[in-house]
């Protein structure tokens, strides 16, 4: 017994010493220590910062708005995201978040966001804002213009503006008078003093009709989680696409061929892709885990573009798919799925 309570005191006065010896230890590291986060950009060590969710959204509203300087600006594109580790860092070494944040941007591209009017799939016009091309096209066709069925709008990102123009120059450009029709008239022999005539004359209706004009296949089979439309709390308006539920990593189809107009991280879509079709047709690719095509690059129907996932503003696992015609949002249902 007395065996017995020698080793329990023994133990107790180990666990003491260990309990002061962790104390002494924890008292030592706050003195010459403090906790940070250590800063990588694409593997190498950019700096340490102290607020690592202030950073993050300091680049994040870069990202969004730039320096402010531009109406026009739609986004700008940063290749690599920073990365965090929590570490212990001497007193001594200061955090430098500024310095990180340059780094971060330094090599950003800004994309702006405009509209161009198109003759038979030609750039004609360039203006900043879907209102006033929507209101070229009307004027011309409350002038009859010759030209009005060939007129398309469609919204453009570019890394450089175009030169705009105002509503009425536009106007006075594409304008182009309809051509006179001349009848064709038959004369017959006349048999006696007096002679008769008739005239025949052709004039061909058309009535334009919603279409896209372009046949489009499914992106992706999966579940339908999120219709055209639909509210939610996650989202500031109403659904402007159609939400697949799929499993990470499935890959993404481009519904018809076209070139990618856009390919990065666009605010609360995540990574996502934008590929233009013709007749000012594009569909939109959203939440991606993975871009397997760029701007500028052509793809055809079917080609895998890239892979679900889970980016920006989501919930899960899904593509965000959208058809837009001159830049306003249709419900995929009634051309897709």
């Amino acid at each position: 017994m007395k065996n017995i309570l020698i080793k329990i005191r023994s133990w107790i006065k180990f666990l003491v010493l260990v309990s002061v010896g962790t104390f002494i230890i924890a008292g030592i590291v706050a003195l010459f220590f403090n906790p940070k986060y250590s800063v990588t950009l694409n593997g190498e060590l950019i700096g340490y910062c102290s607020r690592k969710s202030e950073l993050q959204t300091k680049i994040d509203e870069y990202i969004e708005n730039g320096n402010g300087d531009n109406s026009n600006l739609a986004f700008v594109q940063i290749q690599s995201m920073p990365q965090y580790k929590m570490c212990l860092l001497k007193r001594n070494i200061e955090t430098n978040d500024d310095e990180i944040f340059a780094k971060v941007t330094e090599n950003g591209t800004p994309y702006y966001k405009y509209y161009a009017v198109l003759e038979d799939s030609e750039e004609k016009a360039y203006v900043s804002d879907f209102a006033t091309a929507e209101a070229i096209v009307e004027e011309l066709k409350e002038k009859n213009s010759d030209n009005i069925d060939k007129l398309t709008i469609i919204e453009k990102y570019e890394t450089e503006l175009k030169d705009f123009i105002s509503k009425e120059e536009a106007v006075a450009n594409l304008y182009k008078e309809k051509p006179v029709v001349v009848k064709k008239v038959t004369v017959a022999k006349a048999t006696s003093s007096s002679s008769s005539g008739s005239f025949s004359t052709s004039r061909n209706m058309s009535q334009s009709t919603i279409s896209l004009g372009v046949s489009l296949i499914k992106p992706i089979t999966g579940t339908i989680s999120s219709r055209f439309g639909a509210s939610s709390s996650i989202r500031s308006g109403a659904h402007t696409g159609l939400d697949i539920a799929s499993s990470t990593g499935s890959p993404i189809k481009a519904a018809a061929s076209g070139t990618v107009t856009f390919a990065g991280w666009k605010g609360s879509y995540g990574n996502l892709l934008v590929i233009t079709h013709s007749n000012g047709v594009q569909t939109y690719y959203g939440h991606c885990s993975k871009l397997y095509v760029s701007a500028g690059q052509k793809v055809s129907q079917g080609q895998k573009v890239a892979a679900v996932g889970s980016t920006g503003n989501s919930t899960g696992p899904h593509l965000h798919f959208e058809i837009r015609v001159n830049g306003v949002a249709y419900n995929p249902q009634k051309y897709v799925y």
